[in-house]
């Protein structure tokens, strides 16, 4: 009688490991820790809601998500050896990086072991280096610097604006931009200056501003310094308007600026929670204490494209996957997405927003 007891005990186990291997491992990557690491966990939170809703209607083609969680603090060493990790891990999609300077080595090894990735990072190299497996979905740092440079050259006439950044892909890529931009609407910048990311004391930065007569800040880089820049300034007696990029999305810039968040201008796509369509998923956030700004409903959006191409190729392999990213439009919480020829969002678009009291909305015209 033993025989059979221990056969069916074995039979049970490899049932039981064999749907464990049949869940499909998917990743996030990003800074999880570090100063940037409330940007990680907005990405978090959207992938942990997606990946919940995703299961709880039956998974993809059968089979549940399992989600791996990389942190790569945005550093790119590290973000290489978290990529390397997802590779051995075997995960059939990445939703990340977040920095650019992280998410450009990083797709290199997710292209080589062919595993799709969809990023909202922004600079130009992410995509225009022609991988096949990466796929964007916010606006190029060359899109959303035209419309900084401009919205700065038409509404700050007459007053001296500096262009600073903070030496990273993303923040210089953008600076550089919107120096561009404002120079082609006239408008030059009375100064070009670059700051170290990740330090406590910008006070040389905000003595050239003030001597220079400037008023206005144009900046490439991340909240965490803007907060600081903005905090000291109004210690030196600066009174300092800053237009940032898609970074100041991010409640953590109020909290840490006060009341001189006030004075932030940045550049992000449409805000998607005032999208009809998703106001179902922004209500199951709301309900669960989340408040989905910033890269939340990105992230949420990411898994939204990975569940449909798959049920578009009936299928979860890399080639049949990247071909129905490619060619198809899809339905997500911010809204419709297609890609063109080198993995960009088809009708990518930026606009300008204002924090006002801890939240922020489109800029009042």
């Amino acid at each position: 009688m033993s025989k059979p007891i221990l056969a069916a005990g074995f039979s049970l186990l490899a049932l039981a490991a064999a749907n464990a291997w049949a869940d499909h491992p998917v990743a996030i990557a990003g800074p999880m820790t570090g100063q940037y690491a409330s940007a990680g966990d907005q990405i978090k939170k959207g992938a942990e809601m997606a990946i919940t809703d995703i299961n709880a209607k039956g998974g993809v083609l059968g089979q549940k998500l399992k989600l791996e969680i990389g942190d790569d603090a945005c550093d790119p060493k590290q973000a290489v050896a978290v990529a390397n990790t997802m590779v051995n891990k075997k995960i059939v999609f990445m939703h990340g990086h977040w920095c650019s300077s992280s998410t450009i080595p990083a797709s290199d090894v997710y292209n080589e072991a062919q595993i799709p990735m969809v990023t909202v990072s922004t600079n130009p190299k992410v995509t225009d280096r022609g991988l096949k497996n990466i796929f964007a979905i916010a606006g190029r740092d060359d899109q959303q610097g035209q419309v900084a440079g401009a919205y700065l050259a038409e509404n700050f006439k007459g007053k001296k604006i500096a262009v600073v950044d903070d030496k990273s892909a993303y923040g210089k890529g953008l600076a550089d931009e919107v120096a561009k931009a404002m120079e082609a609407k006239g408008a030059k910048p009375a100064l070009r200056e670059s700051i170290t990311a990740g330090e406590k004391d910008y006070s040389g930065l905000v003595s050239k501003l003030k001597s220079a007569g400037v008023e206005v800040m144009a900046f490439g880089g991340y909240h965490t310094e803007v907060a600081l820049i903005l905090r000291q300034a109004q210690q030196a007696g600066l009174k300092l308007t800053v237009m940032g990029g898609d970074t100041m999305s991010n409640s953590e810039l109020a909290t840490a600026a006060g009341a001189q968040a006030n004075n932030v201008l940045f550049t992000f796509g449409p805000d998607a929670r005032k999208n009809p369509s998703a106001a179902p998923v922004v209500k199951k956030f709301h309900d669960a204490k989340i408040e989905p700004e910033g890269y939340v409903l990105y992230a949420y959006a990411a898994f939204q494209l990975f569940d449909q191409a798959a049920v578009k190729a009936k299928s979860t392999k890399y080639a049949d996957l990247e071909k129905a990213l490619r060619s198809g439009t899809f339905d997500t919480v911010i809204g419709k997405i297609s890609f063109d020829a080198h993995g960009n969002s088809s009708a990518p678009a930026f606009v300008v927003y204002q924090w006002k009291d801890g939240k922020y909305d489109y800029v009042k015209k």
